[in-house]
């Protein structure tokens, strides 16, 4: 279900695209606005999700089943849009999350070459069903956003082909439902991003509380 109130706003992408600095651009952009605006990240926005975080991207985990991993994500989703995201959005508020979904689907999903309809599956069970008004996928080449950090945590550890499989789901899902994705390129300036963001949010905002 797409929510019917309050503004759900979900920016999505490989690593290094500049997700939480396009996250944060547009809260500020709204806060000025007057809006009442909740900036969240996924995984690990709740206390629980904390620990999911941490067992999920500490190099020291070592190998994890990829079904334990799913479910693993599927916990912290689960307990994110019960305790962070919805009743943030009964509220009227405008919601904006730093991954969502769509990263399960495409890191667990297509990154680990698991079959995607069981992961959307067990993914929207634990939201709900929950689904952004609009999800921004900030497009970078893999070579470049991974050559962004000198330090990986687990997941940034994987190899280049896992990524390549990510990049390629997260297009697929924005190509198949265009009224609810913007595809924005990540190598454009951050004021211009910022932008385009903006244009696609502005008509959304009517449903949201000042």
């Amino acid at each position: 279900m797409h929510t019917t109130t309050g503004v759900f706003v979900c920016f999505e992408g490989g690593e290094g695209a500049g997700k939480s600095t396009q996250a944060r651009a547009l809260a500020g952009v709204l806060e000025r606005r007057g809006f009442r605006t909740l900036l969240t990240f996924e995984p690990g926005d709740t206390a629980v999700g904390k620990e999911m975080r941490r067992i999920v991207l500490d190099p020291a985990t070592g190998e994890l089943s990829h079904r334990t991993e799913v479910l693993l994500y599927a916990a912290d989703k689960a307990e994110h849009v019960d305790t962070v995201v919805m009743p943030a959005l009964e509220r009227g508020e405008v919601v904006i999350t730093d991954r969502y979904v769509d990263s399960m689907l495409a890191y667990q999903g297509a990154g680990r070459a698991l079959e995607p309809a069981e992961v959307e599956s067990v993914a929207r069970w634990a939201t709900r069903d929950l689904r952004p008004h609009l999800t921004v996928v900030l497009d970078l080449d893999p070579e470049h956003g991974l050559g962004r950090f000198d330090e990986r945590d687990r997941i940034e550890g994987e190899s280049l082909d896992f990524f390549v499989r990510a990049r390629q789901a997260f297009l697929g899902l924005a190509a198949a439902d265009p009224d609810h994705y913007l595809i924005v390129d990540a190598g454009r300036p951050a004021d211009e991003i910022a932008d385009v963001v903006l244009s696609r949010v502005e008509p959304l905002l009517p449903q949201a509380v000042r």
